[in-house]
């Protein structure tokens, strides 16, 4: 009988792993499914690029400042934190947040969300001005947003005004003139209209290129619409496959892509990999200039997620794809 019971559980084991990634399950509840969940959203509202995971580099403390997004459209730009908080959340005196009963089962300490966010705009501020853009006054602005549904929330006035709750989050509707519904005031004023749409679009192109090169976190994307920001770390697997992969280098490739290739009995026994070269002059890889590689399904990618200690093992099989930092 116990025989039988260890053989049933090592069963069940195998078909566990086998059939059910625990790598995307871990991750579920991930703050990087919020940040991209949010950036998509206010793509379709307000047009524009997010940039998401950025890792400004901070020339005070020589240290990078990591940054949740920036939002760049038409002559604003705005820093975004998002607090993928859940259970209650108080605003104390000096501006910290206190939340309680969530998901950690004990109360939580943030310091002022609104100040941190207000700093690193200003880290990035100095960043841009390195690079040879400065923005004019009241082009940046910053915001905070909580999309989480099970937060509750002081009443939305007790709140800075730089905060969105999930209230007026999912209330949000597209302003064609101005982004956030009014968070941020023209950026121009007096002048020329000539000069002042060829300053505009200067400035638009130019901090467009520049966040698409700064650092920021490798993003592995999972099956299921599920993200992890953090380090690539390495492949692990078969000296044979790990041979095939050793062009694959942050240095020389800026994305990669997993696909299905052949079957054996129920389980896809190898995966194609595509990579495209790192090229700043385009901002993606035309067809023609994707490479591949096949390796077993059973190949895995060493990650350190970002604010873990815990580096991870992810299956391909698992993976859609991998972008990687310069």
């Amino acid at each position: 009988m116990w025989v039988e019971i260890l053989c049933g559980l090592v069963i069940f084991r195998l078909l566990k792993s086998f059939f059910y990634d625990e790598d995307v399950l871990d991750v579920e509840a991930s703050n990087s499914n919020a940040l991209f969940s949010v950036a998509d959203r206010l793509e379709k509202l307000y047009g524009g690029k997010a940039y998401v995971g950025l890792r400004i580099p901070d020339a005070d403390t020589g240290s990078r400042q990591n940054i949740d997004m920036v939002l760049v459209t038409k002559g604003d730009a705005a820093v975004i934190s998002v607090k993928n908080l859940s259970g209650f959340v108080s605003v104390n005196a000096d501006g910290s947040w206190v939340c309680e009963g969530g998901s950690k089962h004990k109360a939580e300490h943030l310091p002022d969300p609104v100040a941190e966010t207000k700093k690193q705009a200003s880290i990035l501020e100095s960043y841009l001005e390195q690079r040879g853009v400065a923005l004019p006054e009241g082009y940046l602005s910053c915001k905070v947003v909580l999309p989480n549904p099970k937060l509750h929330t002081i009443p939305s006035g007790h709140f800075p005004s730089e905060v969105i709750t999930h209230d007026q989050w999912v209330q949000l509707k597209p302003e064609p003139k101005s982004m956030f519904s009014g968070w941020i005031k023209g950026a121009f004023r007096g002048g020329k209209s000539g000069g002042k749409k060829e300053m505009q679009e200067s400035i638009h192109q130019n901090l467009n290129f520049i966040l698409s090169t700064a650092p920021m976190w490798d993003r592995l994307e999972l099956k299921g619409k599920k993200y992890v920001l953090g380090e690539f770390l390495e492949f692990k697997g078969k000296q044979e496959d790990i041979n095939a992969l050793k062009n694959i280098k942050r240095s020389k490739v800026s994305r990669l892509i997993i696909q299905k290739t052949s079957m054996f009995g129920l389980a896809h026994s190898t995966l194609q990999v595509l990579y495209s070269p790192r090229d700043y002059r385009s901002e993606g890889a035309s067809a023609s200039e994707w490479n591949e590689v096949t390796v077993r399904s059973s190949t895995e990618v060493l990650f350190q997620p970002d604010n873990s200690t815990k580096v991870r093992k992810f299956k391909l099989s698992s993976i859609i794809s991998l972008s990687l930092s310069a």
